[in-house]
């Protein structure tokens, strides 16, 4: 018998992986598992936090599959970044002579030089409607993962 302990999942640690992101419904958002693995570092903004946290803990040769609700996942929707603008602003901030279409994400600059994005929702020629909750927001996922290698 060996008694060598397997690797485990820590703060900073690099892995080898096999994941996939699904909707509740069993729709795969994105996924590894039909292509290479993937190879990450917790901490460095790969995956998002909430992720990450699952992975804290697992051993090496682990398959597992987290349900995540909305509040563990992207969040709950947000009815105030549902947000109208003007023509006016959405010209001074898009490529000239851009046609937009009903969920376009549309990419914003933000007064601190950031970006921020938000899908068109409804749109005339005075204003347009954007939603800038993440695509995500409000539903559950499922999350599975297949720890390959911990370094």
């Amino acid at each position: 018998m060996s008694n060598l302990s397997q690797a485990v999942v820590g703060e900073g640690t690099h892995l080898t992986l096999h994941y996939r992101l699904a909707a509740e419904d069993g729709t795969d958002l994105i996924t590894t598992f039909d292509g290479n693995p993937a190879t990450l570092q917790l901490g460095t903004g790969q995956l998002a936090p909430f992720l990450e946290a699952c992975l804290l803990g697992l051993t090496e040769g682990t398959h597992q599959t987290f349900s995540l609700a909305p509040e563990q996942a992207f969040g709950a929707r947000n009815p105030e970044l549902v947000r109208r603008l003007s023509r006016e602003m959405l010209d001074r901030n898009s490529v000239p002579g851009e046609d937009y279409v009903i969920g376009d994400l549309v990419e914003f600059a933000a007064p601190s030089g950031g970006q921020f994005a938000g899908v068109l929702r409804e749109i005339d020629a005075e204003t347009a409607l954007f939603d800038f909750n993440h695509p995500l927001a409000g539903q559950s996922v499922r999350f599975e993962v297949q720890i390959i290698g911990v370094l």
